[in-house]
């Protein structure tokens, strides 16, 4: 079989005789297992299915139904990079930006929230920049305060997101602001909110600072590429029970597991010369999804 064909189909051979067979088993059965390129297909979609509101299956292997899209510009937000089109969640997804773009725009200096990547309309793997945000409900927020919220499309392509980090992500720089802190540890204090990723030197820092109740600490991960942005993740929705959640997160607040990574950032161990080479990612195809997509992508 030629290896350019997109599915492979696998063959299910039922016997017409022996073995407790029944005499009229019928012809075989072709099963086919999709193979293509998932993030090619997904990423081809303008639109959301036209189905009931579901994140389906895990943030780095599933898709949604039923997206919504944030207003490309509300109140207290603007969302950002409109060509790529992944201004599209869950509904609980765009309540949450929405409502933490109002408490932004309290903030000293700030009018609101820059939004980033959210997913595609139909979720599924992206075309470029993630391994997760496919389920409708991990949204990218920029550390910019924003001071006006007007931009066009074009100042939307042109502006970047501004760095917080010294030090290889060690340290915060000079740009880094109570306000900051402040914006995090109301995003973290939402029960709506499964985890949020920001660089080791940022959450270090808050647990420098953090003062009273310190177990919203615990929902802020360090993760390497997010000095530019933070990116927030929310739990399955009630109900949603083809939803897969993470594990929970450790006890604790987390703060011994952030010096580490800075420590590992300042003083880096040495290799292992024994250590296997690291096998590259291969693009996810169709079969790896949850079975649902398929109708997610069927739906009209």
């Amino acid at each position: 079989m030629p290896h350019t064909l997109k599915a492979l189909v696998l063959l299910v051979l039922l016997a017409a005789c022996g073995g407790g067979s029944t005499p009229n088993a019928g012809p075989a059965v072709a099963v086919v297992a999709d193979q293509r390129v998932a993030k090619g297909v997904f990423g081809a979609m303008p639109l959301p299915s036209s189905q009931a509101p579901s994140p389906i299956g895990g943030y780095s292997r599933g898709c949604q139904a039923g997206a919504v899209q944030l207003p490309e510009t509300g109140p207290t937000w603007q969302a950002m990079r409109l060509s790529r089109n992944r201004n599209w969640a869950q509904p609980t997804t765009v309540d949450f930006l929405a409502d933490l773009s109002r408490y932004a725009a309290t903030l000293p200096g700030w009018q609101g929230l820059y939004i980033g990547d959210m997913s595609q309309p139909r979720g599924g793997p992206m075309t470029s920049g993630h391994a997760s945000h496919q389920t409708g409900l991990d949204a990218d927020i920029w550390m910019n305060p924003p001071q006006r919220l007007n931009l066009s499309a074009q100042e939307r392509e042109n502006l970047s997101a501004i760095d917080m980090q010294r030090g290889g992500g060690a340290y915060v720089n000079a740009r880094w602001t109570p306000a900051h802190e402040a914006l995090l540890r109301h995003a973290a204090e939402d029960p709506r909110v499964a985890r949020i990723f920001v660089f080791a030197g940022a959450k270090v820092e808050m647990c420098r600072n953090a003062t009273g109740d310190r177990s919203w600490l615990r929902k802020i991960r360090p993760w390497w590429g997010h000095s530019e942005h933070f990116h927030v993740r929310l739990n399955c929705p009630p109900g949603s029970s083809a939803c897969a959640a993470q594990d929970p997160i450790p006890p604790g607040d987390g703060c011994a597991e952030a010096q580490a990574w800075v420590d590992n950032i300042l003083n880096p161990p040495p290799p292992d010369p024994d250590a296997p080479a690291a096998e590259p990612r291969r693009d996810l195809t169709l079969a790896d999804l949850p079975s649902q997509c398929m109708g997610v992508l069927a739906s009209r």
